[in-house]
């Protein structure tokens, strides 16, 4: 199972993750984040992963995708924290 939502606040566009991150549900993510990355005036576009229970290898894509495009992330527990930290070594060695 796995939801995706859009929350909008002067400061921030949220692109909020829940459930599980892996195929085929990571075909959501893309078009939602092209969506989401339009027309943010001057906001910040956060990624919440903090009610994301697996992220499987086509999620880690798309994640490090969002990171390369300068998306900010929330995470709640250790497996999210662990994947975006690596995810973000990954993208500094690859840049």
């Amino acid at each position: 199972m796995f939801k995706l939502s859009i929350v909008d606040t002067p400061r921030q566009r949220k692109l909020v993750l829940e459930g599980k991150l892996v195929a085929p549900w990571t075909a959501e993510v893309e078009p939602a984040w092209r969506r989401a990355s339009k027309d943010l005036q001057g906001r910040s576009l956060i990624v919440d992963l903090r009610n994301v229970t697996l992220i499987g290898t086509d999620g880690e894509t798309i994640l490090l995708g969002l990171m390369r495009d300068g998306a900010e992330f929330l995470c709640g527990d250790v497996l999210a924290k662990h994947v975006v930290k690596q995810l973000a070594r990954k993208c500094r060695c690859e840049g």
